[in-house]
């Protein structure tokens, strides 16, 4: 039995030990203002994956240095080649900054893994020590790629190790919120991998890439698993766009990464504010968006009923001279929202040639007049078609926040470095059923070779003044910060880009299949 009275505790109505009362409310114990359950009050100390609680009494004696690497693994099969590194700053700033270890997180943390474990593993008195020698902050060090630079995958993204030989057991203890830079990253990748597809069909049909900032749209903020989430995610699909509907992104990259406003929507309906009004007012209901949005552009849902009446018969012959009335600067937008992608947008977009007409553009491609576009979220060809990608905006739904995982791009944390009493040793791993999975060796740099390629440098030979790794935290405190103008800098597309082959690539991978399998259900 755990004498819980001893630490002045008591539970939580989520069931954990919680203290109280405090100055501080947890968001889950909302019954009791000012209660705090563990999850909170010790946050930095709880987040880590169970056995990282016990890894200080497995290393080996004398040992006073880890030094671990993460990267995106490079994979035979891969669809993606590179990727686009971005949301360590958050991380650090939301998470490690500034002193993260107190007296009472260590007695609450102490309470809580006795109870977990059952048994006294806790590393109590190596808590205490950062606490004292380090004022609670974290004798860390983490250099990195810049954020929003594009890496081949199979090289390093960033480093750790500890800086106080008593505290080598840190650097993989933050190992499992590290490692969560697979979401922002796996994001940010898949975001200016459809960035490219459109660029190229962008360019193709008009000659151009004017617009290409707003032709992908976020509406992936239901369909995630959290908040956090939301943010993370939306604020990756913004280092590429500056078109979403997911606000946590756009606070994120306020607060985190000195954007005052990063992205930008419009008015728009969804299919309570028109199905409200009644089947029978259908052109009613379209009628009041034109009413309430006069000047600005406005996407209104067309497929409640039916769309293809709705576009021939209520936009192309009821309300047709209030859509010529409206400008490029106030276009409507025309979402179809259900059938099959390809063949309703193709029928949608002839049924409002016949109605309003169209044009040729300096390339030869037909467009509709600028009053009038269309938003679809599955991603088609219109090459085929004759029409230009200028007609149609995309929206991609939860697919781009939520439907991928850590094996996407393969991303790994793993030891490559210990010291023991001073003298260096290069480990590794190397899976003898899975070589895929073999890890790196020694200290590691990351340069652009002779031939322009990036690549990583193994066992401690690279040269300082060529490495691309930045030092970005160091003993608690953040040394660089980038904003999301130089992340975009760093991420824009270049003609390359646009090119079936891609850097530092096996062989070309066709993007195709990803594209329709994540470019899909905006509502």
């Amino acid at each position: 039995a755990v004498k819980i009275e001893s630490v002045g505790v008591q539970r939580s109505p989520c069931g954990l030990i919680s203290k109280a009362p405090s100055r501080y409310q947890c968001t889950v114990c909302t019954n009791i203002p000012g209660a705090r359950c563990l999850i909170h009050s010790a946050f930095f100390r709880l987040n880590v994956l169970s056995c990282a609680i016990t890894h200080y009494k497995q290393y080996p004696p004398n040992v006073n240095r880890v030094y671990s690497y993460f990267e995106c693994r490079r994979r035979k099969d891969a669809q993606f080649n590179e990727v686009v590194f971005f949301g360590l700053q958050y991380l650090l700033k939301k998470y490690l900054t500034g002193p993260v270890i107190t007296e009472e997180k260590i007695q609450e943390a102490k309470v809580f893994y006795q109870l977990h474990f059952k048994q006294a593993v806790f590393d109590e008195e190596g808590w205490r020590q950062v606490l004292e020698k380090h004022d609670g902050r974290l004798p860390i060090r983490i250099k990195a790629v810049p954020e929003g630079k594009i890496i081949p995958r199979g090289n390093v993204l960033f480093t750790v190790e500890n800086t106080d030989p008593d505290f080598f057991w840190l650097t993989n203890y933050i190992e499992t919120m590290l490692v969560q830079m697979w979401y922002p990253i796996t994001v940010a990748t898949i975001s200016r991998e459809f960035k490219k597809i459109l660029a190229k069909h962008l360019k193709a049909t008009s000659g151009s890439l004017e617009g290409l900032d707003f032709k992908l749209h976020d509406f992936g903020y239901r369909g995630v698993s959290s908040q956090e989430s939301a943010a993370l995610g939306g604020a990756a699909h913004l280092v590429n766009f500056c078109s979403t509907d997911t606000v946590a992104g756009l606070l994120m990259a306020q607060r985190y990464y000195s954007c005052p406003m990063a992205g930008f929507s419009i008015p728009a309906a969804e299919h309570s504010t028109i199905i409200s009004w009644g089947r029978s007012r259908e052109k009613e209901a379209f009628e009041r968006l034109l009413d309430q949005f006069p000047s600005g552009p406005v996407s209104v849902v067309s497929d409640s009923y039916d769309i293809f009446k709705a576009c021939k018969y209520i936009w192309g012959d009821k309300l047709k001279e209030r859509v010529m009335e409206r400008s490029e600067d106030s276009a409507l937008v025309i979402r179809p929202d259900s059938g099959d992608p390809a063949e309703t947008l193709i029928e949608v977009i002839k049924i409002l040639e016949e109605c309003f007409g169209s044009s040729l553009n300096s390339v030869g491609y037909k467009v509709l007049p600028s009053y009038l576009r269309i938003i679809q979220g599955d991603g088609i060809d219109l090459n085929d078609e004759g029409w230009s990608a200028e007609n149609v905006f995309f929206g991609c739904g939860s697919a781009l926040l939520q439907k991928l995982n850590r094996d996407t791009l393969h991303c790994a944390f793993k030891c490559s470095y210990v010291e023991s009493n001073g003298k260096g040793m290069d480990v590794y791993k190397q899976p003898v059923t899975d070589p895929s999975k073999g890890s790196k060796r020694g200290r590691l740099s990351l340069r652009r070779n002779s031939d322009g390629f990036i690549e990583t440098v193994e066992r401690g030979v690279g040269k300082p003044e060529e490495d691309l790794l930045v030092t970005v935290f160091e003993n608690g405190t953040i040394l660089q910060e980038y904003s999301l103008d130089d992340i975009r800098k760093n991420a824009r597309l270049w003609e390359e880009d646009l090119a079936p082959v891609q850097h530092n690539s096996n062989e070309p991978k066709p993007l195709e299949l990803h594209h329709k399998h994540i470019m899909n259900g905006v509502h």
